[in-house]
């Protein structure tokens, strides 16, 4: 499939979550364009936040920590600052010890409509903060992530 068809396949109701994520000034690289990176500090920035707020804590200070184990990024239209983004968040998998995360970035354009910019994928692996040897998902990251597990 090449990205222009993807283009019109991704829709935000795919998503459960818009969660907005503002581009940067430093954003922008010397050819005029989100650079390829940001798009993932896009979607760490939205699934963290979106899992400090779905859970009502900070999820730095729990016991189990999710760390990235596997990302993935299809671009499929150019970004630049100002855009207004929305990060569209699904749960793909949701596991005893991991959570696999579905993800697009949209452009939201001055009318509210969202054109889609990126599809992505995350797995974050649930380990102990100290020893760092995989455990079971907090209770509270379950249940917040239940919520967007796709059918």
């Amino acid at each position: 499939m090449s990205a222009g068809s993807e283009t019109t396949t991704v829709q935000a109701d795919d998503y459960p979550l818009l969660w907005p994520v503002p581009t940067r000034w430093s954003d922008n690289d010397h050819y005029g364009h989100v650079n390829n990176v940001a798009y993932y500090s896009y979607f760490d920035t939205a699934v963290n936040a979106w899992l400090i707020e779905a859970t009502g804590t900070d999820i730095r200070d729990l016991p189990a920590i999710g760390i990235v184990a596997e990302t993935s990024c299809r671009y499929l239209s150019e970004l630049s600052f100002p855009d207004r983004l929305r990060v569209g968040l699904a749960v793909e998998r949701l596991g005893k010890r991991s959570i696999v995360y579905a993800l697009a970035i949209f452009r939201e354009a001055g009318d509210g409509s969202l054109t889609p910019a990126a599809t992505g994928r995350f797995v974050h692996v649930y380990v102990d903060r100290d020893t760092r040897r995989p455990v079971e998902l907090p209770a509270a990251i379950r249940t917040a992530a239940a919520g967007l597990v796709r059918d």
